[in-house]
């Protein structure tokens, strides 16, 4: 009840309840009432006309930040740049100087733990509706998303470990059939084919007829036509991981009739982390001198804001050493307690490569806040399966996540090769609040550019 008492009621000049929103206890609205109702509208109210219930959380933090500061939504009598409270504060609880925001007339006389706790939720209160709300699609705010094997069924439709738990295993050949997993997938995309996705996608697989890599990138499509699979087909392949799911053969006949005969396997045996290869397409969408990464050129690194997220690994555990290898034969690299070393260490090596090459760059072009890498390395028995997809098991997985959030962020040290925690650094949660303002920025730069744009400057 204190909720939503306070989402309708603020103080006047002289604490006398007022209610906002265009709506007052008094037959007549002064000048004055005007100004400050705008104090308490929601940013895209005014960019969007979108009334929602989310304007009335923006509303309920710009009331608490009242309550904290003294001051008021929009001030009668302001010092240059402390005219709007919204945009005074946010520096300060940026930069963690709570103490700066606070009504001096308390004196010191309040609850640290609670008045914390208070900041943090008007901080939330204004940020979601500062940002572009629960609505927001990822695909709106990046040039190209990128994914291998379960990468590449996120990329796609969205879908992670459940689809697994009710594989039929299979004991003459791949550990499961893949019938549930491909009903499911084209289930879920239908006919869909690469040309319709919402924004531009890269997805690596490898042909295991011509021992090459074919990437599935929407870039490709105008010069090479037979590209243009089924989604279902392209997440089939992907996450076809070679001793789990049967590899996948399919054929597509482009415009001109010409067929194309495709046999592929998991794009994770020649690119584990597929960043590299998003990275690639873009730059040779620079060279070609493409107008949507206009003026950036092709060596210009720092231009790019990068986000990677691993699956996990149970690196850290180190349960291989030389002396076990030097006694594997065949079978031995095949399947030693419970795991498959050879294909560990292929695909362990190809994703702390590439992690290695960008930390190289990000770090040689300072630009090393451009590119987040978010991995667990300290995954230990079944959080570290790949198919282990029970109910409690993806619990715990759904809880190693949220912690990770919480974990400082991670660089690799060039000296040792080592994936350490920054110190005296930001979260992972913190990194990625920071990347979606950015990100969200740089969309609203673009639709205000854009000539398809209604918006008025």
């Amino acid at each position: 009840m204190v909720l939503a008492a306070a989402l309708c009621i603020t103080r006047g000049v002289r604490l006398r309840p007022k209610l906002n929103q265009g709506r007052t206890t008094s037959s007549f609205l002064t000048q004055e009432d005007i100004v400050r109702i705008f104090g308490y509208l929601a940013p895209e109210y005014f960019m969007y006309g979108k009334v929602s219930d989310k304007i009335d959380v923006y509303t309920f933090g710009v009331v608490l930040l009242e309550l904290v500061s003294g001051r008021e939504s929009i001030s009668s009598e302001p010092c240059e740049g402390e005219e709007i409270l919204v945009l005074w504060e946010k520096p300060i609880i940026e930069g963690g100087d709570v103490k700066g925001l606070l009504d001096p007339n308390l004196e010191g006389e309040f609850d640290e733990a609670q008045m914390q706790r208070m900041v943090l939720a008007a901080a939330l209160c204004i940020t979601r509706a500062e940002l572009d709300g629960e609505d927001a699609r990822l695909a709106d705010y990046f040039d190209v998303i990128s994914g291998t094997s379960t990468g590449g069924l996120v990329t796609a439709i969205g879908l992670g470990g459940t689809i697994l738990a009710k594989l039929i295993r299979s004991l003459g050949g791949p550990k499961y059939n893949g019938k549930y997993l491909h009903g499911v997938v084209r289930e879920k995309l239908g006919d869909i084919r690469l040309h319709e996705t919402i924004t531009n996608v890269v997805i690596p697989t490898f042909d295991i007829k011509c021992l090459q890599p074919t990437i599935f990138s929407s870039y490709q499509l105008k010069r090479s036509p037979c590209l243009d699979a089924k989604l279902s087909d392209i997440c089939i392949s992907t996450s076809a991981a070679p001793t789990y799911l049967p590899a996948h053969n399919f054929k597509i006949q482009d415009p001109k009739g010409k067929i194309q005969e495709f046999n592929l396997i998991d794009g994770g045996v020649c690119a584990n982390n597929p960043t590299l290869v998003a990275m690639n397409e873009v730059t040779r969408q620079i060279i070609q001198q493409n107008s949507d990464f206009f003026p950036i050129k092709p060596w210009e690194y720092n231009r790019f804001l990068i986000i990677s997220i691993g699956t996990g690994t149970p690196k850290n555990e180190e349960k291989f050493n030389a002396n076990m290898a030097a006694k594997w034969g065949l079978l031995g690299w095949l399947t030693h307690g419970g795991s498959t070393p050879l294909i560990d260490v292929f695909s362990q090596s190809s994703a702390d490569m590439v992690d290695f090459h960008l930390a190289t760059v990000t770090q040689a072009l300072q630009s090393e806040k451009n590119y987040l890498r978010i991995q667990d390395d300290t995954l230990v028995g079944a959080n570290s399966s790949v198919d282990i997809s029970t109910k409690e098991n993806l619990q715990k997985l759904c809880e190693i996540g949220e912690n990770l959030l919480k974990k400082p962020v991670s660089r690799i040290n060039l000296e040792n090769g080592r994936s350490e925690p920054i110190e005296n650094g930001e979260t992972n949660e913190e990194a990625l609040i920071r990347f979606a303002k950015i990100l969200s920025h740089e969309r609203k730069l673009r639709e205000m550019r854009s000539p398809h744009t209604k918006k008025a400057f």
